[in-house]
């Protein structure tokens, strides 16, 4: 099932230099295999742009798009209480630190 808005709004559109990113999952393992106890987390910086901002999307020097992967820095992340699981953060484009992309591709549009 599918989570609904918890106001009463559909869309959120971030402005200025600006982009909304739904950050990954929280990991509770290690890459070794080490099961973490519950208040002991590796910090998140890793999500999906989900929206991005007028001027960011007009402009060609920003490689950043939609759905792309980005590695970001979560210190001046604003979070959002738009969505049930509040997942969602605005986010400077400039505490946006890369873009994860497949060997040969651009942008996530091709």
């Amino acid at each position: 099932m599918k989570s609904k808005p918890v106001g009463k709004w559909d869309v959120i559109e971030p402005v200025g230099k600006r982009v909304v990113i739904r950050k990954d999952e929280n990991k509770r393992e290690t890459k070794s295999g080490i099961v973490l106890p519950g208040n002991h987390e590796i910090p998140v910086l890793t999500g999906r742009v989900i929206a991005i901002s007028k001027l960011i999307e007009r402009d060609e020097d920003f490689p950043i798009r939609k759905l792309d992967k980005v590695l970001f820095d979560p210190r001046e992340a604003v979070p959002v209480e738009f969505e049930a699981d509040n997942r969602l953060f605005v986010v400077p484009l400039e505490k946006v630190l890369a873009i994860f992309r497949r060997a040969g591709t651009e942008t996530a549009d091709e």
